[in-house]
């Protein structure tokens, strides 16, 4: 079973997080299934502090705080929110400049099996550092400015998801479903992130 650890904060996009729950907590679990002994994948929340709100005042009690969880196998990064009406930047803008979720990703990625982002998300990674020298995507409104911020990751716009190996960024938002789906079928083959999304019936 791999644990899956999904960061969350206050302006976080609802469908970026809860898009790639579902999928990771669904996957390998449907009515009937038994090609695993047990589900391949736990699902946790984490975050610095609770309750979360997110976008549009959603209000999230985390699973786990930052100092206190089960070893993530799989690290994800969701992203949201923007500037506030004073221009002030909220969600993944001000986490990439958070220190403690920066070195709360930095710790826990070296030893993760894979690092994944969910829109916006991709700006944390690059702020902690993990996406140099990679290329990357993001939300399409935040194309640009990730790119000027971080000149050293490749901006791939066009691309629904992009796979490093280690680390996969998606675009935004929905995307994040795509992304999880395919890294079910990566680590458990492709029938299983097909039975997945036909599940949830998801067409991707």
């Amino acid at each position: 079973m791999r644990q899956v650890a999904i960061l969350l904060f206050n302006e976080i996009e609802v469908l970026d997080f809860a898009g790639p729950f579902e999928v990771f907590g669904v996957a390998g679990r449907q009515s009937g299934q038994t090609r695993f002994s047990e589900p391949p994948f736990q699902v946790f929340t984490v975050a610095e502090r609770g309750p979360v709100y997110a976008r549009n005042g959603l209000s999230i009690n985390p699973t786990y705080l930052l100092n206190d969880h089960p070893k993530p196998d799989i690290l994800l990064v969701p992203g949201g929110g923007s500037y506030l009406s004073d221009g002030t930047p909220a969600g993944a803008r001000r986490e990439m400049h958070n220190p403690a979720v920066l070195n709360w990703v930095r710790r826990h990625a070296d030893k993760a099996e894979l690092v994944l982002s969910v829109c916006t998300g991709s700006m944390i990674l690059a702020g902690a550092g993990l996406l140099d020298g990679l290329s990357a995507t993001t939300h399409k409104s935040a194309i640009r400015s990730m790119a000027d911020l971080f000149p050293a990751v490749s901006m791939q716009p066009e691309r629904r998801w992009v796979d490093n190996g280690k680390i996969i960024t998606s675009a935004g938002i929905s995307a994040g479903i795509d992304m999880s789906l395919y890294v079910v079928g990566k680590l458990l083959g492709e029938e299983v992130a097909h039975e997945t999304a036909s599940y949830m019936q998801y067409e991707n």
